[in-house]
């Protein structure tokens, strides 16, 4: 991809866009990760909603989701396609270890420094393998995922079930989406790509860096 140099305006849109996300998160550091606020799901329809939600409300877990599109944009053809289930795949593996009762230290800062590593790994434009991206996001899922897995402990087999198919699908959807975006935009300008990518890859690092101090503290 080229790396031609990108434009004032885009330049100002990122600083704006940056600035943006980290005064959100200044402000309000840690957002609630449960979409029943706390009650665990009882219905096949509460766990899939539970599923479609979480992913979505967390910030952290939300911007995760931006870098697993931007690394697999990096690879080419169908496997750009596939990189994202292998993320999928850990953050499923993530929430059946804790139901199964078997912790992961530190598993909220881990979220937090993966989005941090992620969100760097972006911006530096370093290009991994295929297998390297897929090891990278299926790690970074299973801590994803144990997270995920607080909201669901307690609940029935079949809501669990439910609960796991929504938010498969919703991380699929919102990745598919951000690539479809991003295939968009690179036919119509690869600086303008090159520049939305490390813009996007520097607001993960705000994330990531402003939830793995909260967490500290």
């Amino acid at each position: 991809m080229s790396q031609s140099a990108p434009t004032a305006p885009v330049n100002g849109l990122i600083a704006r866009s940056t600035t943006a996300t980290a005064g959100l998160l200044a402000a309000a550091p840690v957002l609630a990760h449960h979409p029943m606020g706390g009650m665990t799901p009882e219905t096949l329809t509460q766990g899939l909603l539970s599923g479609l939600g979480h992913p979505i409300i967390g910030i952290d877990h939300f911007a995760f989701l931006v870098v697993a599109a931007l690394l697999a944009f990096s690879a080419a053809g169908l496997v750009r396609w596939l990189l994202p289930l292998a993320f999928i795949g850990g953050t499923v593996a993530g929430t059946l270890i804790h139901v199964q009762a078997l912790g992961i230290p530190a598993a909220e800062l881990l979220v937090a420094v993966s989005v941090l590593a992620g969100g760097a790994l972006v911006v530096s434009g370093r290009r991994l393998g295929a297998g390297a991206l897929a090891l990278l996001l299926a790690g970074a899922g299973i801590f994803h995922g144990y997270a995920y897995g607080e909201a669901i402990i307690g609940a029935e087999q079949a809501v669990l079930g439910s609960y796991l198919v929504g938010f498969a699908l919703i991380q699929y959807a919102v990745i598919a989406g951000l690539l479809f975006g991003l295939n968009h935009l690179a036919a119509r300008s690869e600086a303008k790509t090159v520049t939305l990518i490390r813009g996007a890859g520097l607001g993960a690092l705000a994330v990531g860096g402003l939830f793995l101090v909260t967490g500290l503290v």
